[in-house]
């Protein structure tokens, strides 16, 4: 089979010719027609994960046809369209991931190949109104937003609710869901465009975090959020705290900008603020989600499609941060 090969942190991929792999007991065999990348990737690339293990195929999210099954497995499974929860071994705790917990595409060969094996209880039918790119975009961005808005951030229809750094593929899907539930959602950017596109997807409106009065405008304009989901960390952290609604939370799910600093207690008690962390998400969250999905005929936003040779190029763009959505690759 064709694959994508990260040999060294820091290198390109490379497409070379692999073994296609036989399901094992409990497995089956996926012939995959889409995979999605996500700023995982980018950072396993680059040397700024944890535990890094090479040479291995990337790639957490994939859509496909079941191939092959392993010993075990239902023949009912045989020939159908198939996405993938790539979140492994979550454990018995809905509210924390295991201490075995993994994410497919490191240590576990991932999708960005013509085939992928994984244990059957990861694989869910394809939602039957997505196409094969926006099936493949949709796992773990969708499962990351669904555990932030409902289970983290128990967002309710009405409230209002500030996304930052709109554009990524979490925060597409976060924006995507607040609105489906009835939530007044606004949203950052350094882009104007992007907010553009935020608001033609429902947003309210959003604002430039670049410019050093946006939390001015955004208390003149909106109000105080209720929730807040954010991916950045990093020195803005403290004025999110800062406009958060009394009795507000803030929900995290990634660190960007880097570490957070200078947040002042006496903000946080007094103004009886939730500051929550959040990932990915459990089995039941994900047949949550995929259900919720399809209830609401939601499609994830693709920004481009391209083939598994462009994909070091994809990885190049998402390092400037300039799309809108996910990026996708193309394995068959």
């Amino acid at each position: 089979m064709r694959a994508l090969v990260l040999h060294e942190v820091g290198s390109l991929l490379v497409v070379e010719d692999r073994p296609t792999p036989e399901p094992g007991p409990g497995e089956v065999l996926i012939r995959l027609h889409a995979a999605a990348l996500n700023r995982r990737d980018f950072w396993i690339q680059q040397g700024l994960y944890a535990d890094i293990r090479v040479p291995v195929i990337l790639g957490s999210d994939g859509a496909g046809v079941v191939d092959r099954l392993g010993a075990g497995v239902a023949a009912s499974w045989q020939g159908k369209e198939v996405i993938i929860n790539p979140g492994l071994k979550w454990g018995d705790d809905p509210r924390v991931q295991s201490a075995d917990f993994e994410i497919l595409g490191m240590p576990r060969d991932g999708t960005f190949a013509e085939y992928v094996r994984v244990p059957v209880e990861q694989v869910w039918e394809r939602p039957a109104h997505l196409k094969w790119e926006e099936a493949a975009a949709l796992p773990l961005a969708g499962l990351t937003a669904y555990r932030a808005l409902f289970t983290q951030g128990g967002l309710r229809s009405g409230e209002r609710v500030l996304i930052t750094g709109i554009g990524g593929g979490v925060a597409t899907m976060a924006l995507l869901f607040s609105v489906a539930v009835g939530a007044e959602v606004w949203v950052t950017s350094s882009s104007p465009a992007k907010i553009d596109r935020a608001v033609a997807l429902g947003a309210a409106g959003g604002f430039l975090y670049t410019d050093r009065d946006w939390t001015e405008a955004l208390l003149r304009e909106a109000g105080n959020p209720h929730l807040i989901v954010d991916s950045a960390g990093g020195d803005g952290y403290r004025l999110l705290v800062d406009v958060a609604a009394p009795g507000g939370r803030i929900v995290n799910f990634g660190a960007t900008r880097g570490n957070i600093r200078e947040i002042s207690p006496r903000q946080v008690f007094w103004k009886q603020l939730h500051l929550i962390g959040s990932t990915m998400g459990s089995p039941r969250e994900f047949a949550a989600m995929v259900e919720f999905v399809g209830r609401q005929a939601l499609k994830p936003v693709v920004d481009q499609v391209l083939s598994l040779e462009e994909a070091n190029r994809a990885l190049a763009a998402m390092s400037q941060s300039g799309q809108f959505g996910k990026l996708v690759l193309r394995t068959t």
